[in-house]
Parts: C-alpha cells; sequence; structure tokens
C-alpha cells in the first residue's frame, strides 16, 4: 500500500490526498487536512484505506464506525442508544487502539475480568444480569466482524460468558392490592385513569403515554396499540411499539370504557392525534410511590403492573397463548416467565390416560 502524506506550507500541518475504490466500484479522491503529524496523516490514511476494503487488520475503533454505519439505521434511537452507551463506557476504553484481527479470546478474559471490578453508582458490583448484557454486546460486534469483514472467528465467544440471566422472582399485586392503590390516587384524575389503563389492559408505560382519542373505539369497546412515547435527549419521540407482537387491538371491560369516556371529556380541547396522557415515566414513578404510601401496599415499579395484569389473566384460567396476544408478548415468553404460576396439568393428564387404559382394558375383556 503506497502512502504518501505531505506538508501545508501556509500553517505547518500535514495533509493526505489519495484515490480509492468505493462499494459501488467507481474510482474515488480523498482529501483530509489538519494533521500535526506525518505519522498522525498516514495512519488515518491506512485506517480509511482498511475500512474500504472491510480489512480485519483495522483498528477495533475504526470498525465500530463501520458498525454504528451498518446497524444504527435499522434501530429504533432508544435501542441503539443503549448500545451505544455499552460500547463507549465499557468497550472502547479497553479495544479502540487495538487491531481487530489481533484480539484474543485471553484479552477478552482480561477485560471481563477488569469490568467485573467495576461498581454502579451506588458502589454495588454490576449483577450478573448486567455483566451477561455488556459480554452479549461485545460479542454482536465480533459476529458483525465474522459476518461482513472477514474477521475468521469470534473471540468473546471462545471467552465464554462472564455473567447470566438471573430469574428473579416475580412482585406484583393482589387485584386487592391494586384496587386500594387505585383508591389512593383518586385525587388525581390523570393518574387514575393511567394506571387504570395499565392495570386493566396490560400495556407498557410508552405504549400508555402515546395514547391519542384516535386509538379508542367506544363503540366497539377496544384499544390499538400502534406506537410508544420516548423522552430522547429532552425531546419527545414516537415510536412504533417494542416488536411486531406489540401491534394489537386490546378489547376493555366495560367500567375501563366508560372511565376513558368520561377522561376524554373532561379536556376542554382534544384534537384526534394529541396524546392523552402528557406526563412523563417519572411523573408515573412519583405517583406509584405517593400512591403505595397512601394505600399501605407494597411498592412495586411500574412494569410490575404489567405482571400483575398477567399474574390475574393466568389465575382467571387464560391460556398463554391468549394471554400473550391480549399484552404484546410472544407467548413462549409468557409461558417462560411466568410457568410457575400456571395451574400443573400432570395429574389431569394422567387421569385422562388412565381413562382411556380402562376403556382399552374392557374392550379387550
Amino acid at each position: 500500500m503506497n502512502m504518501a502524506a505531505f506538508k501545508d506550507k501556509k500553517n505547518g500541518t500535514w495533509y493526505v490526498q489519495f484515490r480509492y475504490v468505493d462499494w459501488k466500484g467507481e474510482r474515488q479522491q480523498k482529501l483530509k487536512r489538519g494533521f500535526k503529524t506525518k505519522h498522525e496523516a498516514l495512519d488515518w490514511e491506512r485506517e480509511f484505506l482498511m475500512q474500504k476494503k472491510s480489512d480485519p487488520n483495522m483498528t477495533f475503533e475504526s470498525f465500530v464506525k463501520l458498525y454504528e454505519n451498518d446497524v444504527k439505521p435499522r434501530l429504533k434511537l432508544n435501542t441503539w442508544l443503549s448500545k451505544e452507551s455499552v460500547i463507549q463506557q465499557k468497550i472502547l476504553p479497553y479495544f479502540a487502539k487495538k487491531k481487530l484481527s489481533e484480539i484474543t479470546a485471553k484479552n477478552i478474559i482480561d477485560w471481563q475480568n477488569e469490568i467485573r471490578l467495576l461498581t454502579d453508582s451506588k458502589g454495588e458490583p454490576y449483577s450478573p444480569t448486567y455483566l451477561k448484557t455488556i459480554h452479549n454486546q461485545l460479542s454482536c460486534l465480533f459476529n458483525h466482524a465474522v459476518k461482513y469483514y472477514g474477521l475468521t472467528s469470534n473471540p468473546a465467544a471462545k471467552a465464554g460468558n462472564m455473567g447470566k440471566e438471573e430469574r428473579r422472582e416475580i412482585v406484583f399485586w393482589t387485584s386487592e392490592e391494586y384496587k386500594k392503590f387505585s383508591e389512593a390516587i383518586m385525587d388525581k384524575p390523570l393518574s387514575f385513569y393511567a394506571f387504570e389503563m395499565l392495570y386493566w389492559c396490560g400495556i407498557r408505560e410508552g405504549e400508555l403515554l402515546a395514547l391519542t382519542p384516535d386509538d379508542f373505539d367506544f363503540s366497539a369497546k377496544t384499544v390499538t396499540i400502534n406506537k410508544s412515547y420516548q423522552r430522547i435527549h429532552k425531546e419527545d419521540v414516537i415510536t412504533s411499539p417494542k416488536t411486531k407482537k406489540s401491534n394489537r387491538t386490546i378489547v376493555m371491560p366495560d367500567i375501563l370504557c366508560e372511565e376513558m369516556q368520561e377522561y376524554i371529556g373532561l379536556f376542554y380541547k382534544l384534537e384526534k392525534s394529541d396524546r392523552l396522557f402528557p406526563i412523563t415515566k417519572h411523573y408515573l414513578k412519583h405517583e406509584m410511590e405517593r400512591g403505595s404510601r397512601i394505600a399501605g401496599v407494597k411498592r412495586i415499579k411500574i412494569h410490575n403492573l404489567r405482571h400483575s395484569a398477567i399474574s390475574l389473566l393466568i389465575e382467571m384460567g387464560f391460556s398463554a397463548v391468549a394471554i400473550a396476544e391480549r399484552v404484546g408478548h410472544e407467548s413462549i415468553d409468557i409461558t417462560y416467565r411466568y410457568a410457575h404460576m400456571f395451574p400443573s396439568t400432570q395429574t389431569e393428564m394422567a387421569s385422562k390416560l388412565n381413562c382411556i387404559q380402562k376403556e382399552r382394558d374392557e374392550d379387550v375383556s
């Protein structure tokens, strides 16, 4: 690779000027100025050309820029920001200047040991679940390099994960506990109606905060979930729901249907596309804490209201498939996460098999 750097006699800095072939197979010219040293200029040109050739000998830092260009356009902004935070804070500081192709499984193990020493804002060690999330992001980067940039193998996969997913106990409210809570927050209509929607429909926070009058069909007693609200960089952002399954139409109980008609009627002027709950997740959290304190019920997280709604439906005898359809989950996720809540059918199965065996024996005799 013949490379040359040139000195700008006017200001004393260095620059590079060269030709390369782009992804369309067309020849392009590149000019980059402002380098303090010749070495810095040549390093930049070398990295640029390796990026264009998808050369695994590029630095890890250069590869991450390519990864962002490839992946970011396909993801929701909040999803990318979560990935970017892990990459920038937990991964790049350790691997930035290393060549992608020279990072070994031993390097990964050393990195894991460093990460295990880190603590959160409260001074606590990272949970096994979060350690697994960090490792998975690194492995994801290497998988992308193997698939698209000629890396021979994934060193993070060879090293093995440093964490594990914790099966935490699902904390939820019984219907009686929710009743006490809802009565405690009736003094604020906005809060009361918001929590009614969360509990009786089992929707997510972002789905609630994105609801508009146009989403309700009171003649059919339905609410349509087709978007989600996020607060990103101090701006309101409306995105598509979390997953494809999240797009759904929910039939509301009669009382909830009446309550939402009452709530919408409280507004002096409301456009069909206006947000019905122009509040933040922080507001909901504050109201959750206030209502729990007044009602004397255990404090749970907002998302645990969704668990409460699901546990109520399980208690009422509905199948995992039916529940998943209502709350916008995959049925296998409902079965996996809430398996211990479903009544065991083993005895019933054995009983029916006994009947078949008896019928067979009677036929033989």
